[in-house]
């Protein structure tokens, strides 16, 4: 391994206070401040307190965080609130490197005193780990960044919207599709997130981001002739405020009123039959297949066997770098952590990493991986590519996924254009269970709904439907990707990950794609019955 030279840490803060430094918010919205309840905090006192007393303890590295995190969850069943919760955590955290020794240790102390004692007690795990600590934590180099502000781009903050207006707009689409006589139940949720952070570390970098994301989700239950099913809505998850209900950025009325026909004809969709298919996958399918099968394989802490304990290692192993054809040559993945709108998209990771783009899959070649700092001087890399994240103050930071996306082509073809060269097929339409094994190889999905493709052209849904391949043979069997009219962000909330566990937001954007003789399973038929 590559061992660089090690971190210098310069004077702490050495001048007075000031917001500003380099303005890295989002574009083409309305500009926001951070939110002044979390400004009004004494964050530099807490960290100039903490970083001090860590730096005093002998520390050859320490950064401090302060997070705010505000979340809020609506929950209707049949145009009825059931559940309507509101969280608000604050909390600091200490992180050191002592003798080459993580040391780490959080708190609510929101005192300089409360600070550096958190430093403290960061040190002292730091002693205790050293008698079992088999390796010296070394950091890849990251330059000082001064003082940064970063906020993501959206338009109306929702928590500025009243709680009352949220419920209203849930229950009117509920009671809309209550009135069509093939909906029988409706479930409306919405998932609210608004996210502050501050960080500095001893080698000056000083950073305040806010970002705020949405999930709405509504869910639409039908029972004809003993068949029960479900039909839900496609939009994703996305780093948008308010507007994104608004219709302003999804044409939610019109995708609410197809839902109960769409339910109508799943239930009465005949049974897949088993075998091989050329499939075409909708991007709010797709997005699902990347995050398991290329999203989570090449987490390298992953594929070095750091992570283990959740979710499995992967088999994309450091000497398939470079080597391995991932996928055939139209698949071009990248790795974005600066993509607008994506629920990764932060300007300074947990590190104080400014965050890039970068590549993963060139021409179907694997060539890269997601990496932090610390995995990143493991494997002589000359910088992390900004992937560290800790979903809480009380978290410590560990490589999380950026929002890894498959590129479309340049003029490339329209979804029905990918489907007019397939004589027999099946047409795939959003995301539902999955299935992959602990080395990210062996993989099964489901979706929202299926139809038939007889000569070019779509013939009716179709139910029980799997597809079910191995990641490399998988990816090797894309003919086709659609052009950037087709491309679209998916993505997820609660990516699981660590021990203790820790969730993540991400997003994957992908066009629609065309896969030639994948296996499709009947499911009915795998379960027994």
């Amino acid at each position: 391994m590559c061992l660089t030279d090690k971190i210098r840490t310069p004077a702490l803060f050495a001048r007075p206070h000031r917001w500003g430094g380099s303005d890295l918010r989002g574009r083409l919205r309305k500009v926001h401040d951070i939110d002044p309840a979390f400004t009004a905090l004494p964050l530099r006192a807490l960290a100039d307190a903490a970083l001090t007393r860590a730096r005093e303890l002998g520390a050859e590295h320490a950064d401090f965080r302060l997070e705010r995190i505000r979340s809020q969850t609506l929950r209707l069943h049949d145009a009825a609130l059931e559940t309507a919760l509101d969280a608000d955590d604050v909390g600091l955290s200490v992180r050191v490197v002592k003798d080459g020794t993580w040391g780490f240790a959080a708190g609510i102390d929101l005192t300089a005193a409360g600070a550096a004692r958190v430093a403290e007690q960061a040190v002292e795990v730091a002693a205790v780990a050293r008698a079992v600590n088999r390796e010296p934590i070394e950091l890849a180099p990251e330059p000082a960044h001064g003082e940064r502000t970063w906020v993501s781009s959206y338009e109306t903050d929702p928590f500025d919207v009243p709680t009352g207006d949220k419920i209203a707009l849930l229950a009117d689409w509920s009671r809309g599709l209550l009135a069509d006589d093939r909906v029988d139940h409706v479930d409306a949720t919405l998932l609210q997130v608004k996210e502050n952070k501050f960080f500095a570390d001893l080698a000056g970098t000083v950073t305040i981001q806010q970002r705020v994301r949405l999930h709405p989700v509504v869910n639409a239950v039908g029972i004809a002739d003993g068949v029960f099913d479900t039909m839900r809505t496609l939009a994703p998850p996305a780093g948008y405020g308010w507007e994104w209900l608004t219709g302003a950025h999804w044409d939610w009325d019109g995708e609410l009123a197809r839902i109960p026909e769409l339910l109508a004809e799943k239930l009465a969709a005949p049974s897949v039959e088993a075998g091989r298919y050329d499939i075409v996958v909708d991007p709010s399918n797709l997005w699902l297949t990347i995050h398991e099968s290329i999203g989570h394989a090449t987490e390298l802490d992953r594929a070095l066997g750091y992570e283990a304990a959740y979710a499995g290692t992967s088999f994309a192993t450091p000497d398939k770098l470079g080597n391995l054809q991932y996928g055939s040559k139209v698949m071009n993945i990248t790795g974005d952590r600066t993509t607008e709108h994506g629920l990764a998209t932060i300007g300074y990771d947990d590190e104080g990493v400014e965050t890039q783009s970068f590549e993963i899959v060139s021409g179907g070649l694997f060539t890269g991986y997601q990496t932090d700092r610390r995995i990143a001087r493991l494997t002589g890399a000359e910088r992390s590519n900004g992937c560290a994240f800790a979903d809480a103050a009380s978290s410590m930071p560990i490589q999380r996924m950026a929002n890894v996306s498959l590129q479309p082509a340049r003029n490339g073809p329209s979804t029905d254009e990918l489907i007019s060269g397939v004589d027999r097929g099946i047409y795939i339409v959003g995301d539902k269970s999955w299935s992959i094994d602990m080395q990210r190889y062996n993989f099964q999905f489901t979706g929202q709904r299926f139809y038939r493709i007889e000569n070019g052209r779509l013939a009716g849904q179709l139910r029980d439907v799997a597809y079910q391949a191995t990641t490399t043979d998988f990816w090797n069997s894309m003919e086709a990707v659609g052009g950037e009219r087709t491309y679209v962000l998916g993505g997820a909330f609660n990516c699981g990950k660590g021990q203790p566990g820790q969730v993540a937001p991400v997003s994957h954007g992908c066009p629609s794609a065309l896969f030639r003789g994948v296996n499709i399973l009947n499911t009915l038929q795998e379960a027994g019955q």
